[in-house]
Protein backbone atom coordinates (compact mmCIF):
# COMPACT_ATOMS: atom_id res chain seq x y z
CA UNK A 1 0.00 0.00 0.00
CA UNK A 2 1.51 3.73 -0.83
CA UNK A 3 1.21 5.72 1.62
CA UNK A 4 0.83 9.80 1.46
CA UNK A 5 1.30 11.65 4.30
CA UNK A 6 -2.27 11.74 5.19
CA UNK A 7 -2.54 8.47 5.03
CA UNK A 8 0.78 8.02 7.42
CA UNK A 9 -0.48 10.09 10.12
CA UNK A 10 -3.64 7.91 10.27
CA UNK A 11 -1.26 4.73 9.93
CA UNK A 12 1.85 5.20 11.14
CA UNK A 13 2.70 8.38 13.11
CA UNK A 14 1.12 12.09 13.46
CA UNK A 15 4.58 13.81 13.70
CA UNK A 16 2.44 16.95 13.20
CA UNK A 17 0.91 16.52 16.84
CA UNK A 18 3.52 14.30 18.52
CA UNK A 19 6.91 15.19 19.07
CA UNK A 20 7.38 11.89 20.93
CA UNK A 21 7.66 8.42 19.02
CA UNK A 22 4.05 7.16 18.75
CA UNK A 23 3.00 4.32 16.76
CA UNK A 24 -1.25 4.67 15.22
CA UNK A 25 -0.53 0.87 13.68
CA UNK A 26 -1.79 -2.29 14.98
CA UNK A 27 0.66 -4.49 13.50
CA UNK A 28 4.72 -3.76 12.80
CA UNK A 29 5.28 -2.30 9.75
CA UNK A 30 8.35 -2.19 6.91
CA UNK A 31 7.71 1.26 4.91
CA UNK A 32 10.01 0.95 1.76
CA UNK A 33 11.41 4.90 0.77
CA UNK A 34 11.65 4.89 -2.65
CA UNK A 35 11.64 6.29 -5.98
CA UNK A 36 10.53 5.63 -9.55
CA UNK A 37 14.14 6.05 -11.06
CA UNK A 38 16.20 4.42 -8.22
CA UNK A 39 17.27 0.76 -9.86
CA UNK A 40 17.85 -0.61 -6.53
CA UNK A 41 14.20 0.26 -5.55
CA UNK A 42 13.31 -1.94 -8.77
CA UNK A 43 14.93 -4.75 -7.40
CA UNK A 44 13.70 -4.67 -3.82
CA UNK A 45 10.10 -3.32 -4.86
CA UNK A 46 8.76 -6.97 -6.40
CA UNK A 47 10.69 -8.57 -2.99
CA UNK A 48 8.79 -6.46 -1.00
CA UNK A 49 5.88 -7.00 -2.69
CA UNK A 50 6.56 -11.38 -2.21
CA UNK A 51 7.01 -10.18 1.76
CA UNK A 52 3.41 -8.43 2.12
CA UNK A 53 2.15 -11.58 0.80
CA UNK A 54 4.14 -14.11 2.79
CA UNK A 55 3.89 -12.07 6.09
CA UNK A 56 0.28 -11.32 5.43
CA UNK A 57 -1.56 -10.63 8.91
CA UNK A 58 1.67 -10.52 11.02
CA UNK A 59 3.00 -6.94 9.67
CA UNK A 60 1.99 -4.04 7.44
CA UNK A 61 4.43 -3.24 4.26
CA UNK A 62 3.92 0.11 3.11
CA UNK A 63 5.27 2.06 -0.18
CA UNK A 64 6.38 5.77 0.36
CA UNK A 65 7.45 7.56 -3.20
CA UNK A 66 10.21 9.90 -2.11
CA UNK A 67 9.57 12.24 -4.88
CA UNK A 68 5.88 12.58 -4.44
CA UNK A 69 5.77 12.94 -0.30
CA UNK A 70 9.25 14.82 0.17
CA UNK A 71 8.09 15.76 3.68
CA UNK A 72 7.62 12.27 4.94
CA UNK A 73 11.18 11.84 3.52
CA UNK A 74 12.34 14.59 5.53
CA UNK A 75 10.50 14.04 8.66
CA UNK A 76 12.79 10.91 8.87
CA UNK A 77 16.05 12.03 7.39
CA UNK A 78 15.74 9.77 4.35
CA UNK A 79 18.93 10.94 2.71
CA UNK A 80 19.91 7.62 -0.01
CA UNK A 81 17.00 5.30 -0.97
CA UNK A 82 15.99 2.12 -1.11
CA UNK A 83 15.73 2.87 3.04
CA UNK A 84 13.52 0.98 5.14
CA UNK A 85 12.27 1.86 8.12
CA UNK A 86 11.19 -1.19 10.30
CA UNK A 87 8.74 -0.23 12.99
CA UNK A 88 8.30 -2.92 15.58
CA UNK A 89 5.24 -2.80 18.31
CA UNK A 90 5.73 -0.90 21.83
CA UNK A 91 9.36 0.39 20.50
CA UNK A 92 10.86 3.02 18.29
CA UNK A 93 11.49 2.82 14.30
CA UNK A 94 14.86 0.98 13.19
CA UNK A 95 16.06 2.41 9.60
CA UNK A 96 17.59 -0.30 7.33
CA UNK A 97 19.48 1.02 4.12
CA UNK A 98 20.98 -0.92 1.47
CA UNK A 99 20.37 -3.87 -0.32
CA UNK A 100 21.93 -7.42 -1.74
CA UNK A 101 23.41 -7.82 -4.69
CA UNK A 102 21.35 -9.97 -6.14
CA UNK A 103 17.46 -10.19 -5.94
CA UNK A 104 17.59 -13.43 -3.41
CA UNK A 105 20.19 -11.38 -1.13
CA UNK A 106 18.09 -8.55 -0.69
CA UNK A 107 14.90 -11.10 -0.07
CA UNK A 108 17.46 -12.54 2.76
CA UNK A 109 18.40 -9.88 4.25
CA UNK A 110 15.01 -8.08 4.22
CA UNK A 111 13.24 -11.64 6.14
CA UNK A 112 16.13 -11.40 8.53
CA UNK A 113 15.46 -7.75 9.43
CA UNK A 114 12.01 -8.49 9.27
CA UNK A 115 12.48 -11.12 11.75
CA UNK A 116 14.69 -10.00 14.16
CA UNK A 117 13.15 -6.28 14.43
CA UNK A 118 9.86 -6.74 13.65
CA UNK A 119 8.58 -10.22 14.71
CA UNK A 120 11.22 -11.02 17.30
CA UNK A 121 8.60 -11.46 20.41
CA UNK A 122 7.27 -14.00 17.84
CA UNK A 123 10.12 -15.89 17.38
CA UNK A 124 8.85 -19.71 15.98
CA UNK A 125 11.54 -22.27 15.94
Amino acid sequence: EHLTKETFKSKVFNFEENKEWKFEGDKPCLIDFYADWCQPCKIAGPILEELAKEYEGKIHIYKVNTEKERELAAAFGIRSIPTLLLIPMGESPQIFSGIGHTPEATKEMFKKAIDEVLLKSKKEN
